[in-house]
């Protein structure tokens, strides 16, 4: 092993450490703003959460696109979502209560899985067809922003006047404010100790994105195993992270909805890639792996939202079929991108 490659490798660990470590407060201090904003859980969770929580990955894409690896870029913002989604059975395994998806089913976290989908087929569809940019940027990207912001408007609208709502039963976890939560403190000192503790996760991105670099540099693994498998990883640690510490507070349809919030932008971190990478669209450079990890990572959203629906109270281990589900997917996944 060369001095470089030890040195990335501690740097790799160092940062995760750091991920993982500010993950763990930032889902105590979401969970009380969710309660004092009046947001809810799972617009607070899939919009604030999503934003902090994947500052890293986003620093991680730009910083490798605009180095020149724009596999790396591609496939880091993807694999995120693959290993993101599942951490789902990772929570469910630290809920004893009944099977996670039954207890915190919400029209809103079903919205965000069907956005996550129609982002995920989006970029898909980029890298098939034609090669055209306007200025910096391929028509994708703009399609992809244009889209999420859609798709927040009309899930904010929905939640306000719900037409669809899950069963109650007596495993059900209604999301319901706690405006006396943590009383001592105001408002604006939760908000700048949020900001705080998720600049700081996002500060290792850049970090993690050097020594990404130079493991592919100084290895045989390639851009797209080392992006999707061990950038896609460490991405995916804060949602990880934070859906168990939230699903140990009883914020059940927070932790599903910081993950599918944070899948989505994560997808949005293929259009900064695109802004980012000087050689071309980002959707073309992107190899089959990259494009096989894409439809993987839409085929595991499709079990998590089936969990949603069908809210099987009890499965093996648990954690219901969709948890048997994504690990198979995930485990398939990561298998063929390293073979």
């Amino acid at each position: 092993m060369t001095p470089l490659l030890l040195l990335a490798i501690l740097v790799f660990a160092g940062a995760a450490l750091i991920t993982v470590l500010g993950s763990i407060r930032l889902a105590g201090l979401g969970d009380v703003l969710a309660d004092r904003t009046g947001w809810g859980e799972a617009i607070f969770g899939a919009v604030f959460f999503g934003v902090f929580t994947s500052l890293s990955g986003i620093v991680m894409t730009a910083v490798s696109a605009a180095d020149g690896y724009p596999e790396l870029a591609y496939s880091n913002a993807v694999g995120g979502v693959a290993a993101q989604t599942f951490a789902i059975a990772v929570a469910d395994l630290f809920y004893r209560g009944s099977n996670l998806e039954h207890a915190a089913a919400s029209l809103p976290n079903m919205l965000f899985g069907c956005l996550l989908l129609a982002m995920l087929a989006i970029t898909l569809m980029g890298s098939f067809t034609p090669e055209l940019m306007l200025g910096p940027l391929h028509p994708t990207t703009l399609a992809l922003v244009v889209v999420y912001g859609a798709g927040l408007l009309l899930i904010r609208r929905s939640a306000a006047r719900p037409m669809w709502r899950a069963v109650r039963t007596e495993q059900t976890r209604q999301d319901t404010a706690d405006e006396n939560t943590a009383p001592g403190r105001r408002l604006r000192g939760l908000w700048t100790e949020f900001a705080a503790v998720g600049l700081v996760v996002g500060t290792g991105g850049a970090a993690i994105a050097w020594a990404a670099e130079q493991i592919v540099l100084e290895t045989a693994l390639s851009e797209g195993f080392v992006g999707a498998v061990l950038m896609g990883a460490v991405n995916a640690l804060p949602e990880t992270v934070t859906a168990i510490a939230a699903v140990r507070r009883g914020a059940l349809t927070l932790a599903i909805a910081a993950i599918l919030g944070g899948n989505t932008l994560d997808v949005l971190n293929v259009a900064i890639g695109d802004a980012f990478y000087t050689g071309g669209s980002i959707y073309h450079a992107a190899t089959p792996d990259s494009l096989f990890l894409t439809v993987a990572s839409i085929l595991m959203t499709v079990i998590v939202l089936a969990g949603l629906l069908v809210r099987q109270n009890r499965g093996p281990a648990r954690v219901g079929f969709e948890g048997i589900g994504l690990a198979l997917a995930y485990g398939t996944t990561v298998a063929v991108l390293a073979f």
